[in-house]
C-alpha cells in the first residue's frame, strides 16, 4: 500500500560541526549554546559568559577531539543519520509502505527549518517527526520541537503533524539494546560491570519536572532484567556535564573512578545515543577508557550504539507505521 496523503517522515538528532575545525565548531556551539532549552540562565547575562568566554577557549578543544573521530565521508553523528533515513525507507518499503524518509539537526545542518522548506515547497501534506532521543528531555527533543514550532509560524497552510516524544521503554528498543550487549560478550567475553551512561542534564531541569531521569532508569531496568544481570553487575551514570552548577549523578567519570581504583573490569554502553557522536567516540570510549585505566582497572570497553543495527531500523518502522 501507499501513503493515503503525500507524506514525508523526518528523522532528527542534535546536530554536528560541519568541519573539525574550531571556526565551525565555534558556529555549531553559538547556535547550540544559545538555546534558551539547553541553557536555562538569564539570557543577558549567559550571553556575556558565552561569547566572552566560552566561545573564546572552548571551540578549540573541541575542535581537536572531533578531528580525533572525523571520517572521510564527515561528521559520524550526521553520516549514521543519513543511513539509518535510507535504511527505514528501505524497510518501510519491504512493508510496502512508500514513504520518503529525510535527516534533519536542531542544530548544524541540514536544519529542521531548511528540510521542512523542502517538504513544503514538495507539496507534503503530513509529517511524522522522529527526534532520535530515545528519553525525553527538553534539552532535546523540546528543542527540536521548538525548531518545528518556529518554522511553522512562517507557513500559512500547515502540514499535518505527527510529533513522536519518546520510546524509552519500547520492546524492540529495549531488546535492540539487549541484543546488542549479548553480541558483544559472545565476541569479546563479559566484564565484571556493565555501565549504562547516559547524557546527563543539569539536576534543576529534573527538579523542575524533565522527566529524562525517571526515563533513564526505567530504560537501565529493563535493560538490565533484559540480560538478567544482578544488582552488583550493572550500574547507572550519567556523563557530559558543563558548567559549574550540579548536574545528574552518579557522574559517569567520578564512578568510573572509583570502579577503577577497585582493579574490576568494566564495559560501557550509553543508550541515550541513538547514534555514536563525540560524546560516544572520544569522551567514552577514549577519554573515559584513559582515566579508568590510570586509576587501576583491569580492562575497559565501549560497546557501540545502536546506529544502524537492523532491529533498531525496525523499531524506528513499528513508531511510525501508525502515522502512514
Amino acid at each position: 500500500m501507499t501513503a493515503k496523503k503525500k507524506t514525508a517522515i523526518l528523522l532528527i538528532n542534535l546536530g554536528t560541526p560541519d568541519a573539525p575545525t574550531p571556526q565551525a565548531v565555534r558556529r555549531y556551539l553559538k547556535e547550540f549554546l544559545s538555546d534558551t532549552r539547553v541553557i536555562e540562565i538569564p539570557k543577558f547575562i549567559w550571553q556575556v559568559i558565552l561569547n566572552c568566554f566560552v566561545l573564546t577557549t572552548r571551540p578549540r578543544r573541541v575542535a581537536h577531539a572531533y578531528e580525533g573521530i572525523w571520517q572521510p565521508a564527515g561528521s559520524p553523528l550526521l553520516t549514521i543519520l543519513k543511513n539509518q533515513a535510507e535504511q527505514l525507507r528501505q524497510a518501510l518499503s519491504a512493508k510496502g509502505i512508500k514513504v520518503p524518509v529525510y535527516a534533519a539537526t536542531t542544530y548544524g545542518n541540514p536544519s529542521i527549518t531548511a528540510v521542512l522548506e523542502q517538504l513544503m515547497d514538495e507539496a507534503v501534506e503530513s509529517v511524522v517527526l522522529l527526534p532520535l532521543y530515545p528519553q525525553y528531555s527538553a534539552t532535546s527533543t523540546a528543542a527540536a520541537f521548538d525548531k518545528v514550532a518556529k518554522f511553522l509560524m512562517t507557513r500559512r497552510n500547515l502540514p499535518e503533524l505527527h510529533f513522536i516524544k519518546d520510546y524509552h521503554n519500547h520492546p524492540l528498543y529495549i531488546e535492540a539494546l539487549a541484543q546488542s550487549v549479548e553480541r558483544y560478550w559472545q565476541q569479546h567475553g563479559r566484564a565484571d560491570r556493565l555501565l549504562m551512561s547516559f547524557h546527563g542534564i543539569p539536576k534543576p531541569y529534573a527538579d523542575k519536572g524533565d522527566p529524562y531521569p525517571k526515563q533513564c532508569q526505567a530504560t537501565a531496568v529493563l535493560l538490565a532484567d533484559r540480560l538478567a544481570l544482578s544488582a552488583g553487575e550493572w550500574a547507572i551514570s550519567f556523563q557530559s556535564r558543563f558548567g559549574a552548577q550540579e548536574w545528574l549523578k552518579p557522574y559517569t567519570d567520578e564512578l568510573l573512578g572509583q570502579w577503577g581504583a577497585s582493579g574490576v573490569s568494566v564495559q560501557v554502553m550509553s543508550p541515550a545515543f541513538s547514534a555514536d557522536c563525540l560524546e560516544t567516540l572520544e569522551e567514552l570510549a577514549v577519554e573515559n577508557r584513559q582515566n579508568f585505566l590510570q586509576a587501576g582497572g583491569s580492562s575497559y570497553e565501549y560497546i557501540p550504539a545502536l546506529n544502524t543495527d537492523e532491529l533498531h531500523i525496525e523499531m524506528m518502522a513499528d513508531l511510525v507505521k501508525k502515522y502512514l
